[in-house]
């Protein structure tokens, strides 16, 4: 496949997996999957820029927790909730101290059960919270603080399908895209994405990457656990990762001391 086509399909699948935008379909096999998982950080970079201007327009005309309700609810609306759906799975399958099929089995079902419900709640008044904060900030920091976090949940994605971590299913999203995901642009998108948090907190320039990273590494030992219960990955589990590590980064980056 040529290199043209094959990114062409990439950013195709990327777009329509992260976001709702109205993006006609292209090839999706393994080869777009890896492309596609590669590029989720610039996606979520994207999507990130379209929430904080959002807060920092809301902001403007309502108070801070208004404004910050609007853009969590907004950023679900702009990916279907899908991230959110597969947090409250993978928690519901976590809690019910199941491995294997057994736990899968439980992320299929189409109810969410009170573990479930509960990681949501928490969750979303975490991202409210922080951005209530946020739009009470000098307006770059706000802005790039959206960015970067939105854009480190997306990067998750890619820590997960990066190569040697198995699927847990023969079928599925996490089928076609577990180990598609090179070290080397994992690292790129990590460079990126610190780089991109630096203007979050003027004063302390080290924190923005520092909060990023740190909730990267966290990711990563949350992965270790959830392939060791559930045997790989699942689209749930790439969901759920996207929401954790977009919440630490933001918990990260407005943290005080």
């Amino acid at each position: 496949m040529p290199t043209e086509t094959r990114l062409a399909d990439g950013i195709r699948l990327a777009l329509t997996t992260f976001t709702t935008l109205p993006v006609r379909a292209g090839r999706v096999d393994r080869a777009a999957a890896g492309t596609a998982m590669a590029l989720a950080p610039l996606v979520g970079a994207l999507l990130g820029a379209v929430l904080g201007g959002v807060l920092l327009l809301t902001g403007a005309l309502a108070p801070p927790l208004v404004a910050a309700v609007v853009t969590v609810g907004l950023g679900a609306l702009l990916t279907r909730g899908l991230h959110l759906d597969g947090l409250a799975d993978t928690v519901d399958a976590l809690g019910s101290y199941r491995r294997g099929p057994a736990a899968l089995e439980i992320m299929k079902q189409p109810d969410v059960g009170p573990f479930g419900v509960v990681a949501l709640v928490v969750v979303l008044l975490l991202q409210s919270a922080v951005l209530a904060e946020l739009a009470g900030r000098d307006a770059l920091a706000a802005f790039a603080a959206v960015v970067a976090a939105t854009a480190a949940g997306r990067l998750a994605v890619g820590l997960a399908c990066r190569r040697g971590v198995p699927a847990a299913r023969p079928e599925g999203l996490g089928a076609l895209v577990a180990g598609t995901v090179g070290w080397g642009a994992l690292t790129l998108g990590a460079v990126a994405v610190a780089l991109a948090a630096v203007p979050a907190v003027p004063d302390r320039p080290w924190q923005g990457p520092l909060a990023v990273l740190g909730a990267l590494a966290v990711a990563a030992g949350l992965l270790r656990h959830l392939v060791r219960r559930f045997g790989g990955i699942t689209g749930d589990v790439l969901g759920a990762l996207v929401e954790i590590v977009t919440t630490l980064s933001y918990l990260g980056l407005v943290l005080t001391g």
